[in-house]
């Protein structure tokens, strides 16, 4: 049985929260303030970034350090009531870009969280992973020959590619390609094949001793009714003993702890980061 104690930890951090700086609806103060509120002791930031370039939605390249200094002088600020922390949410754009530390040491980030957002085919076109379920299709279509097989399983791929070759702290959201599936369903999560995708992830995860985050943004924003990754993906990496912290993904300051109470007595979480 969860204690009361473990319960209240439960909620007590956030390290996956966008700002104005990308594209989440409020300012880091205002976040810093619904965090304290909250009853909260630790709140990270971690703006999308794809360095060097500047995608929709993503922090600007050139205003990095713009970026870094904010979340410092905040840190400060706050010091007495709250641990701020400074991250990044990394995308790994194959060819392009990645979450590795050298391109992001200007900023000398506290943590970061690797994420793909794109699924990118051999002539270096991108497929939208998560922006509209009709893009995503288009994509397939064009990219796939409209086999959604085929785009899954390049997915994971290139995740298990990210996460074997890369250093970073957390493992964002491992199954974002279930995102519409529920509204617009488009594949069978029961197949045998997609839970031979999700054995080999969780392997390559468990041997690069990554955490990985349970990430309840989806919730937040209707289109799920569970988190990020779906609970027999997370019993398959529980089972390798990987290590969980407790996301909400949060776009707006009052979504910081999103659902956070429905895991409370099911999941086991880090508190913190090492």
């Amino acid at each position: 049985m969860t204690t009361e104690r473990h319960r209240k930890s439960l909620i007590r951090a956030n390290y996956h929260t966008h700002t104005t700086w990308c594209d989440g609806a409020d300012t880091p103060e205002a976040v810093v303030r619904s965090a304290i509120a909250k009853g909260y002791e630790v709140i990270g930031f971690s703006s999308h970034v794809a360095f060097p370039e500047l995608l929709p939605g993503m922090l600007d390249p050139e205003k990095g350090l713009e970026y870094a200094a904010d979340i410092r002088r905040l840190q400060a600020k706050y010091a007495d009531r709250i641990k701020v922390f400074l991250g990044v949410e990394a995308d790994y754009i194959p060819g392009v870009t990645a979450p590795e530390r050298s391109r992001y040491s200007a900023l000398n980030p506290d943590y970061m969280i690797g994420a793909i957002h794109y699924v990118v085919v051999d002539n270096g076109s991108r497929v939208p992973v998560d922006n509209l379920p009709q893009m995503m299709m288009d994509g397939i279509a064009a990219h796939f020959q409209g086999s959604v097989e085929a785009y899954i399983r390049a997915y994971f791929r290139q995740l298990r590619e990210m996460v074997s070759r890369y250093e970073f702290d957390i493992v964002a959201h491992l199954d974002l390609i279930r995102k519409f599936n529920v509204r617009n369903p488009y594949f069978d999560e029961d197949a045998a094949w997609y839970r031979d995708e999700l054995e080999r992830t969780a392997d390559v995860v468990a041997a690069s001793g990554k955490i990985v985050e349970v990430n309840t943004g989806a919730i937040s924003r209707g289109w799920l009714d569970d988190a990020y990754p779906s609970r027999p993906f997370r019993d398959l990496l529980r089972e390798r003993g990987v290590r969980f912290i407790l996301s909400a993904d949060a776009h707006a300051a009052d979504t910081i702890d999103y659902a956070f109470e429905r895991f409370s007595e099911e999941e086991r979480f880090l508190e913190a980061l090492p």
